[in-house]
């Protein structure tokens, strides 16, 4: 729980009572939690130490102080400040009788205990220890903002019991200063809290929400936070799908010690049996750890083995689970994990777990060095797509990546030894072998004239065994079913030379950039590509050694490319704006596939273009121009308006590529996101994903050249102690047994309030 006990010095955590909340107190201004005292000096010119037994003192200060030899009591007025182990206590009036123990402050009394908590009241009894007594009209202000206020409280032995007590995390003032009713609280006749069992009890307690009860707890309690985690229920999850019907989850969290716990949420539908969720975290000396699971015993739906007719397979175990987490293992050492697993293809769809059409499981080891870096990793992948065939989906066991980067330089430049090595399976597929190093130099130098040269040397080795070649899916990916060799050697010039001057306040500068590239070619015959197949020239890969992705496919023979930059920088406003074109200098035998922007001895014109206005506009286009009629290839708009509560984003994109021979398709689209905050605590959001792409555009594509995708809009309520929202969603496209419909979310939560 987040609240913590502070009677006195110290309480109990959360909720309480049929009185009415006391506004005058909770508009008293408190003071600092954890503050020192002020120095004697600074506060009265009367200060003393009170030694009640060796080694237990009492700092005190205030403006007067009598003293009473006979009845051995101490008077002390005006600003009076007691310290005691942590625990501090402010007064008006403070009579502390030495004989009895007893301690009695009055006046705009105030408490402050070691965790921060304060108290306030008109009128409190202590015990010389500060720790137990009783306190008249007490309002509790916890560290975590709650507030907890009650007619009277008392202190004995270590358990402390508020008579009509109540609590809320609200706010009781307004705009205009005045007082008013929280927008919920929770009111017992008394709370009870004992510290050695680190639990909070409530006798006859209601929850009221806008000052009408709505839920009555004759008998409640819950953990007051001390011992770390605990367990308990949670507030209930409440939505709606058309596939299920109306579900609600119930929450139970089991704390099984400070640093793991279980979350069981069973799942009851009025469309399909019911489901359970589990999830279990655990913080373990070198990081987290998590594991999701999600399963039911349900209607399953699949194709038959024509991929078209759907076949009712009765009620079976449906389920998903995944697990993730890092775990730090010394100051070099790390790993990182991931699984994900379901049982069919529409599962996580179906009940709203995701809606990805493929998982990943990973794991990865990494050394990180001082000049070096190691990455050993292994892949699975689920395809989750109709008539993906298991067997021809890859696994990789295991991939290998390094790097070594020495601080010294050789011939002024810095050195870079890479390897890469790879074992890709398929059950019934073409699999893959290979084995990599490199090794390359760079060395950038700045003329007098103020020219960035950069001149770079690299030489990479490969050895690639490719086997079950007949079963390639695609035969031009398909190796040669024996062991080949290829040596690459690379050498490349690049040359920048920016001019800058003032402009209108700010600073333009003006960039050209020119880069010679030259490599042997020939070097793909007989390889088999598996990671170099999705080409697509982009601004961000013009300039690169090899535009292909990946290691299994290298751009041979010499070319040159060339591009400029601007830019415009002043006060709240930034532009830049880039274009680029390569030119292949020899009738190199390595050729991009058409369509790809690469190939003959031009390629098309990629740029981009970003403009920025302060934190309110950001606006980037980036596109790809036809190198011979100018048509636009790429048309990518990205547009955010608006601050952290008020916003809209708009994102347009159209691939007009005419890629035959890629596994990249051409496709149009648009993604329209807000929200809208309003009446201080009021917000409405929504978003929508369109497909326009048509069949002139795509052939293959299933869109009319308007089809929605998926909307979603909502409105919430959100203030410091209430968060209130619905949502709705609505699919447009369906899956086998996940079909196209609406679905409701409701969120509600109490803040600082769990079960």
């Amino acid at each position: 729980m987040p609240c913590r006990p502070t009677l006195l010095a110290g309480v109990a955590l959360l909720i309480a009572a049929p009185v009415a909340f006391d506004a005058a107190y909770a508009a008293k201004k408190p003071p600092k939690a954890n503050a020192a005292p002020a120095p004697a000096a600074a506060q009265s010119n009367n200060s003393g130490m009170t030694k009640l037994e060796p080694g237990d003192v009492i700092d005190f200060s205030a403006d007067a102080m009598s003293y009473s030899d006979d009845a051995q009591i101490i008077t002390a007025n005006g600003n009076v400040q007691i310290n005691r182990d942590g625990n501090t206590l402010t007064a008006d009036t403070v009579v502390y009788n030495r004989n009895s123990g007893q301690v009695v402050a009055s006046g705009n009394v105030v408490t402050v205990d070691p965790e921060g908590n304060q108290a306030f009241g008109d009128r409190i009894e202590l015990t010389e220890s500060l720790r137990d007594g009783a306190i008249d009209n007490i309002l509790l202000v916890l560290n975590d903002g709650g507030r907890l206020a009650a007619t009277s409280a008392t202190r004995i032995n270590g358990i402390s019991t508020l008579n009509r007590a109540v609590y809320s995390p609200c706010s009781v003032t307004g705009t205009s200063g005045c007082s008013h009713a929280p927008l919920w609280q929770i009111k017992a006749l008394r709370v009870v809290h004992n510290p050695a069992k680190h639990r909070i009890s409530y006798k006859r307690a209601t929850l009221d929400f806008l000052g009408v009860p709505i839920v009555y707890l004759p008998d409640f309690s819950h953990p007051d936070g001390s011992a770390g985690r605990a367990s308990g229920l949670l507030l209930p999850d409440i939505e709606y799908r058309k596939a299920l019907g109306i579900g609600i989850g119930i929450p139970y969290n089991i704390a099984l010690g400070p640093d793991r716990d279980v979350t069981i949420k069973p799942w009851v539908y009025t469309g399909i049996n019911p489901a359970l969720s589990v999830q279990a975290r655990r913080l373990f000396k070198g990081g987290p750890v998590q594991i999701d699971s999600f399963f039911t015993y349900a209607n399953l739906s699949e194709y038959a083995a024509d991929n078209t007719t759907l076949v009712d397979r009765g009620d079976k175990f449906r389920g998903y689970i995944a697990a993730k987490g890092q775990l730090q293992h010394d100051a070099n050492w790390r790993s990182t994990f991931s699984v994900r697993l379901t049982t069919d293809d529409t599962f996580n769809r179906r009940y709203g777990l995701d809606y990805d059409d493929t998982l990943r499981s990973t794991y990865n080891l990494e050394r990180f060095g001082a000049e070096s870096y190691l990455s050993v990793s292994a892949w699975a992948f689920q395809d989750l797509r109709v008539g993906a065939s298991g067997g021809e989906t890859p696994f990789v066991l295991p991939l290998i990546d390094y790097r070594y980067t020495p601080d010294a330089t050789i011939l002024g430049g810095r050195v870079t030894v890479a390897a890469n090595t790879l074992g890709l399976y398929r059950t019934n597929g073409q699999g893959e072998a290979r084995a990599i190093a490199s090794a390359r130099w760079d060395r950038s130098v700045l003329t007098s004239l103020g020219q960035r040269i950069t001149a770079t040397a690299m030489v990479r080795g490969d050895l690639y065994d490719s086997f079950n070649v007949d079963k390639a899916t695609r035969p031009d990916y398909a190796g040669s079913g024996r062991v080949e060799g290829r040596i690459i050697p690379v050498a490349a010039l690049d040359a920048e030379w920016p001019f800058a001057g003032p402009l209108l306040g700010g600073t333009q500068t003006i960039t050209p950039r020119v880069q010679l590239v030259s490599s042997g070619s020939g070097h793909n015959n007989g390889i088999p590509n598996e990671d170099s197949r999705a080409v697509d020239l982009e601004d961000t890969s013009i300039f690169d050694l090899n535009r292909f992705p990946g290691y299994d496919r290298w751009e041979g023979g010499s070319r040159m490319t060339y591009g400029a930059t601007y830019s415009f920088r002043r006060p709240r406003f930034e532009f830049s704006t880039e274009m680029a074109q390569s030119a292949r200098i020899d009738d190199g035998m390595d050729l991009f596939p058409s369509g790809t922007g690469l190939s003959g001895r031009l390629s098309d014109f990629v740029g981009r273009t970003t403009a920025k206005y302060g934190s309110f506009v950001t606006l980037t286009y980036r596109y790809r121009l036809d190198k011979t009629s100018l048509s636009v290839r790429r048309n990518e708009i990205d547009l955010a308006l608006g601050s952290t509560a008020t916003y809209a984003t708009i994102a347009y994109l159209k691939l007009n590529r005419n890629i035959n021979t890629e596994d990249l398709q051409d496709r149009e689209e648009v993604r329209l996101g807000g929200r809208v905050a309003f009446a201080k605590y009021w917000s409405v959001f929504g978003s929508t994903i369109i497909d326009l792409t048509s069949k002139g555009e795509e052939p293959t594509s299933t869109s009319d050249g308007f089809s929605p995708i998926r909307h979603r809009i909502g409105v919430q309520y959100e203030d410091e102690c209430f968060r209130l929202g619905v949502s709705w969603r609505k699919d447009y496209t369906q899956d086998r047994d996940f079909r196209r419909g609406s679905s409701y979310q409701l969120t509600l939560a109490f803040k600082n309030l769990g079960f």
